[in-house]
């Protein structure tokens, strides 16, 4: 992935853009050369640790997995809570939960969705931050080695390392992210790892230096034996930028921020993955969707694809984001998410592929 020159630049403006033209109300063809365009379907992360399923958390219901599945996602991005999975720091992990984090990713594999694992803990573990006395980068690496060890080279499965780290400093959060691979690779696991930043892993603040270190210049230290790794990021549109408002004040910054980051990616030779973005059915917020989208699929070349933010059996009706479909009938962020997913992926799951043991 070397940089484009300004003809490169020229030449495929006009070729997405004839694409676009000849694709107009199914889609823009480029989206079919992005691994992900799915969703996160959340619920497994609430609750406290020694929650009751169905009472304090819940994993997505047979009747929502499906329902995305027949509308055409391809893929799931699956929070779950790591404290519940390992009640106890670097202790095994609880037999149970592992059996109902198997059990969701066997449903959602048994519909063709690819599944992005992720403990949904922006780099904390039971209020402690990674890297602190309380929980050394060593245990975060440990956690990820057992549960490398269980999804180990299985097909259409990823690692996301962690959702949306921060306050820790880049640079150990580089650390923990290099011993947490180095786990993954040392248990013979393949998959592809999904490698967010600091500062919540956002797109728009990726170069953005907050007196430690950014993650354009940090993150270039990730090291990865076998090289199947990309970054993770996020982005909204509302005025702060967290995705917690209706209005998308800041449509233009996250498409430009989209842009920026694609040229960073070239001149690196990186990947990137949006695991998350969203937006309420506000007309502003509806459009930026569609924007988003379009500039992945225009940067196929350097991104893997995206997965909205959310769905989710438990989803409040009045949460902004929320694309659970109601007795009322479907959202309308589906009216913009759907074109998206057509044509027919180019290569299905071609990101996740487990690459062969060289």
């Amino acid at each position: 992935m070397i940089g484009h020159s300004n003809c490169n630049r020229l030449c495929r403006a006009v070729f997405f853009c004839l694409a676009s033209f000849a694709n107009a109300g199914s889609g823009n063809a480029a989206s079919a050369d992005l691994c992900f365009r799915g969703l996160n379907l959340s619920g497994a992360e609430y609750g406290e640790l020694d929650g009751v399923e169905g009472v304090n958390f819940i994993y997505p219901s047979t009747s929502t997995v499906n329902f995305f599945a027949d509308k055409g996602f391809d893929s799931v991005r699956l929070p779950f809570k790591w404290e519940r999975l390992q009640p106890r720091l670097g202790g095994a992990f609880d037999q149970t939960e592992l059996e109902r984090l198997k059990a969701s990713v066997n449903g959602l594999r048994g519909k063709g969705l690819t599944v992005v694992l992720d403990p949904h803990n922006y780099a904390y573990y039971s209020g402690q931050m990674i890297g602190s006395a309380a929980v050394p980068t060593r245990q975060f690496a440990q956690f990820w080695i057992r549960l490398a060890a269980e999804f180990a080279n299985e097909d259409g499965i990823a690692f996301g390392l962690m959702n949306e780290p921060h306050d820790i400093a880049p640079a150990v959060w580089l650390d923990a992210v290099n011993r947490a691979i180095a786990g993954i690779r040392a248990v013979g696991a393949r998959n592809l790892v999904l490698v967010p930043g600091t500062h919540w892993s956002g797109v728009v603040s990726w170069p953005e230096d907050f007196g430690r270190g950014s993650n354009a210049t940090t993150m270039l230290g990730v090291v990865d034996p076998i090289d199947n790794y990309a970054f993770e990021v996020h982005q909204y549109m509302d005025k702060d930028l967290s995705g917690t408002n209706e209005a998308c004040v800041n449509a233009d910054l996250a498409v430009d921020g989209i842009v920026k980051l694609s040229e960073w990616l070239r001149t690196h030779d990186k990947r990137a993955f949006l695991g998350e973005f969203g937006g309420s059915k506000d007309a502003d917020c509806l459009a930026g969707l569609t924007r988003m989208m379009d500039q992945m699929a225009e940067d196929s070349d350097v991104w893997l694809g995206w997965t909205y933010w959310a769905g989710g059996d438990w989803w409040s009706p009045d949460e902004g984001n929320n694309i659970q479909p109601t007795e009322a009938g479907d959202r309308a962020q589906l009216s913009v998410l759907l074109p998206a997913l057509e044509p027919a992926a180019a290569d299905p799951g071609a990101c996740v592929r487990i690459p062969p043991a060289g």
